[in-house]
């Protein structure tokens, strides 16, 4: 009886351990990364698996018709990183192959495409989601996700810490013996500290007076109460921002709420609740297939669809026309985030206009609608017209 407690004890404190580790490293990491002063920004472009590649090459196709002059002068390199499919990823049973995470590191952005993360009774190991590894390994403890519906009066920005909560050790729990498994959430003061900052520096610089913080601190004490408690803090930083806090159950309900969900500004959650609540809140705007990801660190930021990779659509020849608006999203806050704000505003208005206002083409995921090909071109003849 009394082994079995000791090896899930052992187990515990490895864990423990590195978890300081990382957050020695956390507070090593001191200033974010300069676009500006850069010679040449690396833009890595990595399709993931499933409907990933053909979605992502449409991505690439628009980012390297934006910034043609840019390449041209050597300031900016499309470096494509493939490897991370789930065959490839599975066969040396990591989640990140060493030389495709040797490759990602070579660059400054990432566009990536969505990845498959194994679940149990599927026919792949029980790697680590592809997604989860990158931000640890890449450090990318910002999740940012915004949603707009101007006709509805929606206008959010989600600040999802990405590297801690439930996920951070996802699959690293314990099954103590065949009646009890234990998974562990982990919530840092560093950590925290930092997505609550990021949170209210984009309040501050775009001028918004709001951040709500979302967790169920009234029972789960210990960590969601300190992820609040150092939101508190934070605040006190930011005399003309006003931070409010919702439990993740009454939120999910408030962003259905008509009168209430309009009031809504930056939100800043742990990461399981981001998670959940950032695809509730794409639905308004056309579902998970309509709204891009940051994630961003202070050396490294990867930019990603939000939604799955799909294999089903691979496995009935449909890939083809699997609907790109998301990593195209994702493609306006890439150029955003590395300095060029004018080729992002041609985007996100380009974008905009095919999605709702033309419509010319449709995109139902089947040859009754266009191609992700089709769409992109779409796109860049909107932005063609517009100059």
């Amino acid at each position: 009886m009394a082994d079995k407690y000791t090896a899930a004890a052992d187990k515990f404190v490895a864990l423990l351990k590195e978890q300081d580790a990382r957050v020695q490293r956390m507070k090593e990491q001191k200033e974010f990364l300069d676009y500006a002063k850069l010679d040449k920004i690396i833009i890595g472009v990595c399709g993931g698996d499933g409907i990933g590649p053909y979605i992502t090459a449409q991505g690439r196709r628009i980012l390297e018709f934006l910034l043609a002059d840019q390449v041209k002068a050597g300031k900016v390199e499309f470096k494509v990183i493939d490897g991370l499919t789930i065959e490839n990823r599975a066969k040396v049973n990591k989640a990140i192959p060493d030389d495709v995470l040797a490759e990602l590191k070579k660059c400054h952005v990432i566009l990536k495409g969505p990845t498959t993360t194994p679940r149990a009774g599927d026919p792949w190991p029980n790697i680590e989601s592809a997604n989860v590894a990158m931000r640890k390994e890449l450090d990318l403890f910002a999740n940012v996700r915004p949603v707009k519906v101007p006709e509805k009066g929606i206008d959010w920005t989600f600040y999802r810490e990405n590297t801690e909560g439930s996920y951070a050790v996802g699959s690293k729990g314990v099954h103590v013996d065949d009646d009890i498994a234990v998974d562990f959430c982990i919530t840092t003061t560093e950590g925290s500290e930092r997505i609550a900052r990021a949170a209210f520096e984009y309040a501050k610089k775009n001028g918004k007076t709001k951040v709500t913080a979302v967790t169920k601190a009234n029972v789960v004490k210990t960590t969601d109460g300190k992820f609040l408690k150092i939101c508190q803090e934070v605040a006190k930083d930011y005399p003309g921002i006003e931070l409010d806090d919702w439990y993740i159950d009454i939120m999910t309900a408030k962003l259905v709420d008509e009168k209430r969900r309009t009031q809504f500004q930056v939100l800043v959650l742990p990461n399981l609740y981001g998670d959940i609540l950032t695809d509730e809140a794409a639905e308004f705007q056309g579902g998970v297939g309509t709204a891009g990801s940051a994630n961003i660190g202070k050396r490294y930021a990867m930019f990603e669809a939000i939604h799955g990779s799909a294999p089903r659509m691979v496995a009935e020849g449909r890939a083809q026309y699997a609907d790109p608006c998301s990593v195209i999203r994702a493609a306006v806050m890439l150029l955003s985030h590395i300095g060029y704000q004018e080729q992002a505003d041609k985007l996100e208005k380009a974008l905009d206009k095919c999605m709702y206002d033309e419509k010319k083409l449709v995109m139902t995921g089947r040859d009754t609608g266009a191609t992700s090909e089709e769409f992109a071109n779409y796109v860049m003849d909107t932005i063609k017209n517009m100059q």
